[in-house]
């Protein structure tokens, strides 16, 4: 397999490089990269960058620190009206070097960009999605590292609800909070012991994880912005830093947006501080938005929810409103609907929920999750095929069907989902690229899939939203019925008709009109 590359931007430099204590995420980074020979580069545009740094004894370490890492050099003859052409505009010295950055991804030099930095990650959005998912923050390029040379089950946790007083508040999960807020020993004994507050837990190991403290607020009794009736506050938001590489934030997040939208909330919000760029780019991505800022000088990330039908609007994609009002999407005449054969092995790998291992999970039952979907660590996800048809636009509905399986379901629909893009790879690094953000392959998986594209059918690659599993599953039997299935199950991806889309969705258990 072509050896992954690195670029990392000047704030990950810094996060490495500074005399202040590494955070575990950079330090984990760095080691594996270390490990496995990854090359980590920084360009030559960092070092102008670093030269702006007011604070003279930090520049100084931090330029004579960059020589321990290979240089991307500038590419001779670019300017900055075809940088800022590319990739936006370019107000200020800094985007200069964003936009840089972005140029020497896009040109093949490394094959991910490591930054902390949003903006830089909204640049790249805005560019294209390709470019998009091949820009990482350091979680995510420890996670990609992981599964890439590293490959092992991550075993799946239910999220677990509890009351406060069943968590030990002196763990050292806690220890980031006591430290950015003094009296969080008062406040967890006063306001969460106390009142009996209701959280949602996710350990692994028997280590705590990740913890979400909630709590019901009403118009009356609220510090949200947009007016509302019944409201969600998400008092605690919290992954632990050595566990930031395996998407807990965006599993914990599902909890909180299916459990608003079943139980039928107005609204949800949380505060942030402006260093949690990685949070604030999730909630964005999911349709919260900055509604303004409190006393403390933290922002106000706020989101509405409705059960009513998602209107189709002229200005934003269907996929675009089914991400930013997850979990509904918009099922109209228009909407186009797609059946995806999946085989076992590969269905168990995408959706690791719907396995039945042989042991119970330890938190089986647990969890109110259950009754609304059963939580993967992803909504996200990535799936590759041959198949030789084609898939509609963004906004399509896909229904994952599983084949013949030795564990149950078998021969059934399982799994609902939103089409995102469909994208075809030819070689092990575009697969690489491709899949990075949310790879769940192996290095040998991308090596095999390059492999049979050789043979000269290339790869889908499909992008999409997981929304819901179907519970029960629909059987081959009910297919038949229905007429999704006429004879033999379809052996590749196939179009369905209106009434059958409706049908299907209908059996999906969602909590929202259509």
């Amino acid at each position: 397999m072509s050896q992954q590359s690195y670029l990392i931007d000047t704030n990950i430099l810094i996060g490495l490089e500074d005399y202040h204590a590494v955070e575990a995420s950079y330090a984990r980074f760095h080691a594996l990269a270390s490990a496995h020979k990854v090359d980590i580069y920084v360009h030559e545009a960092a070092k102008d960058d670093i030269a702006r740094d007011k604070d003279v004894e930090r520049r100084q370490i931090s330029i004579s620190k960059i020589a321990k890492y290979r240089t991307l050099k500038k590419q001779r003859g670019l300017i900055e009206a075809e940088l800022a052409t590319a990739y936006g505009p370019l107000r200020k010295p800094n985007d200069v070097v964003d936009a840089t950055l972005l140029h020497a991804l896009e040109s093949g030099a490394s094959d991910f960009l490591v930054t902390q930095d949003k903006g830089l990650h909204e640049r790249a959005r805005k560019r294209s999605l390709d470019l998009a998912r091949r820009v990482l923050f350091v979680g995510d390029a420890t996670e990609l590292l992981i599964q890439t040379y590293e490959p092992k089950k991550v075993p799946i946790r239910h999220v677990a609800e509890v009351e406060a007083h069943e968590i030990n508040h002196k763990d050292r999960f806690f220890d980031s909070l006591r430290d950015g807020y003094p009296k969080f020993d008062q406040w967890w004994r006063e306001k969460c012991v106390k009142q009996h507050r209701s959280c949602w837990v996710v350990y692994d190991d028997g280590q705590l994880a990740g913890l979400i403290v909630r709590k019901d607020e009403t118009a009356n009794d609220t510090d949200a912005i947009t007016p509302a009736e019944r409201i969600l506050k998400i008092c605690t938001f919290k992954v632990a830093p050595e566990r930031r590489g395996v998407k807990l934030g965006e599993l914990l997040l599902k909890q909180v947006l299916w459990f608003a939208q079943t139980n039928g909330y107005d609204l949800a919000y949380l505060t942030t501080y402006e260093d949690q760029v990685s949070l604030m780019d999730l909630l964005e991505y999911y349709g919260f938005q900055n509604a303004g800022s409190n006393s403390n000088g933290e922002y106000i990330y706020e989101r509405g929810f409705s059960s009513t039908a998602l209107v189709p609007r002229d200005d934003v994609s269907s996929f675009d409103l089914a991400r930013e009002n997850y979990p509904r999407f918009v099922l109209d005449q228009a909407t186009e609907g797609f059946g995806i054969p999946i085989k076992e092995a590969y269905h168990d790998t995408l959706f690791p929920d719907l396995w039945r291992p042989r042991q119970p999970d330890l938190f089986s039952g647990a969890s109110r999750a259950e009754t609304i979907t059963r939580p993967g660590n992803t909504i996200r996800k990535v799936y590759l095929c041959q198949a030789q048809s084609n898939l509609g636009p963004p906004g399509s509905i896909l229904f994952f069907y599983k084949g013949v399986s030795k564990d149950p379901p078998s021969q059934a629909i399982t799994a609902l989902g939103i089409l995102e893009s469909m994208t075809l790879a030819q070689t092990t690094k575009e697969l690489m690229q491709i899949t990075g953000g949310r790879s769940v392959y192996s290095e040998d998986d991308l090596d095999n899939w390059a492999r049979k594209a050789k043979a000269g059918r290339p790869v889908k690659v499909i992008n999409f939203l997981l929304v819901a599993y179907i519970d029960p599953p629909v059987s081959k039997d009910k297919l038949e019925t229905m007429g999704v299935i006429n004879g033999h199950p379809q052996q590749s991806i196939y179009k369905l008709r209106h009434h059958l889309i409706a049908s299907l969705v209908s059996r999906s258990n969602l909590h929202f009109e259509i």
